[in-house]
């Protein structure tokens, strides 16, 4: 048992060094392509290759994968999972209902609410724009919603949630008609009549707040003229092929398919068709060639990834941070950028381990805190056991 351990140690070992060269190597050829392309300010092209991953590499971690998975999350597990290393899928698995009442299963197409994660779309898109010159970090929110009441917010203070602003989660759950579904200009009326307590003076602290990105959706729309939903589908999800990506709004209530705490299904409710903070619904499948796009730099550029993935909260020594709409948790020097997201009886998890090129994403539509222990599953590229635990 002893020497089968420590075989295997060494395996693990053999295994990352040539991994990791590989990856060195491909990175380091595909640099002249970055500057090159920049140089004739063309399109965007892929500046990136992943390293191969060989036939026994795969299944190594096809089985490590495998029986984390299954300890991590249990049996009670509903939902997608799917974990890739070097842009390959080397584990995915579907399990149980989509819907409860009509018993459908959960499958490859099936879209899931991603709650939270649904701020790495919205804010990557806003970088995006940014690259376009089409915005300034640096502009005041005024420039483009004159009627919000709070001054000396920016761009880049909603992006990295320090703007100080009330969450409308709160601020419209207490007099807002319940009856009636609120939408994005609902929440910046309210704001304009009511003027709800701001948490914090602008850029004074980090305050995760959901209101940053309702206003960050508002932002898109008046920038490019077209309703958000309709932009997100045009720009991000059809070009890069996540067919089964989609905005729920308001247009979409009828249908609505709940999630559940149990077997018992979340109704729709007043703040149900906000979107920017949230309502993005996609599949692990398409979530991978989002994940694909960003480490290929075909979506934006990897100098704009470079400064989402900056940390922009240092008032407090942490290895947790938030950079312009991502998580980052810093270890030592390896970074996992990354999203969480809950929302009713939706987990979500999307977890990328940047210096090993390995990506967990698990979706699930009733609630199971267990999900958020994925970040377990990175132990197996790591080669290491991490027991810090991410932001949920």
């Amino acid at each position: 048992m002893v020497n089968q351990l420590s075989f295997k140690k060494l395996f693990v070992y053999i295994l990352g060094l040539v991994l990791c060269c590989c990856g060195a190597c491909s990175q380091g050829t595909s640099k002249n392509k970055t500057n090159a392309a920049a140089a004739t300010g063309g399109v965007i092209t892929t500046d990136f290759t992943f390293a191969p991953l060989s036939e026994a590499a795969a299944a190594y971690y096809k089985n490590a994968v495998e029986t984390a998975y299954h300890k991590i999350l249990g049996p009670a597990f509903n939902g997608a999972i799917l974990v890739a290393k070097n842009g390959v899928v080397v584990y995915e698995d579907y399990k149980g209902y989509a819907n409860f009442a009509t018993k459908a299963p959960v499958t490859p197409t099936t879209p899931f609410h991603l709650a939270s994660v649904s701020k790495t779309f919205t804010g990557t898109t806003v970088l995006r724009l940014w690259e376009q010159g089409r915005l300034s970090l640096d502009d005041s929110v005024q420039r483009f919603i004159p009627q919000l009441p709070y001054h000396g917010i920016t761009i880049r203070m909603l992006l990295s949630h320090r703007s100080g602003l009330p969450n409308y989660l709160y601020f419209m759950d207490s007099c807002w008609n319940k009856k009636v579904k609120a939408s994005n200009e609902d929440v910046l009326q309210f704001m304009v009549q009511h003027k709800p307590r701001v948490d914090n003076l602008p850029n004074k602290a980090f305050h995760y707040c959901n209101t940053n990105f309702v206003m960050l959706a508002m932002i898109v729309e008046k920038i490019t003229g077209m309703p958000f939903p309709q932009y997100m589908k045009d720009s991000v999800f059809t070009p890069l092929g996540m067919t089964h990506s989609f905005i729920f709004s308001m247009k979409d209530t009828s249908q609505y398919v709940p999630t559940y705490m149990g077997n018992r299904p979340y109704p729709m409710d007043h703040l149900d068709c906000t979107y920017g903070d949230k309502n993005v619904y996609s599949t692990v499948q398409d979530l991978l060639l989002w994940d694909k796009a960003l480490y290929m730099h075909t979506f934006v550029k990897a100098a704009t990834l470079d400064t989402a993935y900056k940390p922009n909260s240092l008032e407090h020594r942490s290895m947790h941070n938030y950079g312009l709409g991502w998580r980052l948790f810093i270890n030592n020097g390896d970074t996992i950028v990354y999203h969480n997201g809950k929302w009713h009886g939706t987990n979500t998890v999307f977890t990328r381990l940047v210096q090993d090129t390995a990506t967990i994403i698990v979706l699930g539509n009733r609630f199971n805190r267990n999900i958020y222990k994925a970040k377990g599953i990175a132990d197996v590229f790591t080669g290491k056991t991490d027991n810090n635990k991410l932001e949920e």
